[in-house]
């Protein structure tokens, strides 16, 4: 499991290291474009099992801690979906990944 700290009061929220990849890569996109948005996900039954919302720019502090050190290969279409839902008015919501997908590795080169 990974996390992402947000905010001055460090809010922590845990995520599975492949998703909070993707999330970052999102992030790192529309922050890089000068582009805020609402980034909301389900919560677990551990914190209550609602729903949670945080709205991202480049003035909050953000830091990504993985759980593991190994390379994450992202899936383009989940990608394209993300950045596309956040610059939607309801903001990223964050949803299961769909199988079978384009995968690129962190040096952008496609994998089958």
């Amino acid at each position: 499991m990974g996390t992402l700290r947000y905010g001055p009061a460090a809010l922590e929220v845990e995520f599975d290291d492949r998703v909070l990849a993707h999330v970052q890569a999102v992030i790192s996109v529309k922050v890089r474009r000068g582009e805020a948005f609402m980034f909301s996900w389900f919560d677990t039954q551990a914190v209550g099992d609602g729903r949670s919302a945080i709205w991202i720019s480049a003035e909050v502090p953000m830091f990504f801690r993985y759980g593991k050190s190994s390379a994450i290969r992202l899936n383009r279409h989940w990608l394209e979906s993300m950045v596309l839902a956040a610059g939607s008015s309801q903001g990223l919501v964050l949803t299961e990944e769909p199988d079978g997908e384009p995968i690129v590795s962190r040096d952008n080169s496609e994998k089958g």
